[in-house]
């Protein structure tokens, strides 16, 4: 029986995220965008895109995390055309443009 002096530990939940350089690390928090390794493609968790890929199985294999946008482009993703159009636009329109922007504009 536990008394008012008694401690328990109380397991800490960490969650797999991948850094800027594509490298996968324990966070303390969740990550804020999904992305798939073999595509290289980020997006948001809530995209029908990804959200059907996973309904028709394998593409969980192959799910990664970022922190946020900044990352997941240094870690050289894109954005997905269906949950992030106009990140997808400018992407498309300059990829080299987009990437220093989006990093910059996170330091």
């Amino acid at each position: 029986m536990a008394t008012s002096g008694d401690s328990f530990a109380v397991p800490t939940r960490t969650w797999r995220l991948l850094d800027a350089r594509g490298q996968p690390y324990q966070s303390a928090r969740p990550g804020t965008l999904g992305g798939h390794r073999r595509t290289r493609i980020y997006g948001r968790f809530d995209c029908p895109s990804a959200r059907r890929a996973l309904d028709r199985g394998g593409y969980a294999a192959h799910r990664v995390f970022f922190a946020d946008e900044a990352t997941a482009v240094a870690a050289g993703f894109r954005p997905c055309a269906t949950c992030l159009p106009r990140q997808y636009a400018n992407w498309k329109r300059d990829p080299a443009a987009f990437g220093r922007s989006i990093v910059a504009s996170a330091s």
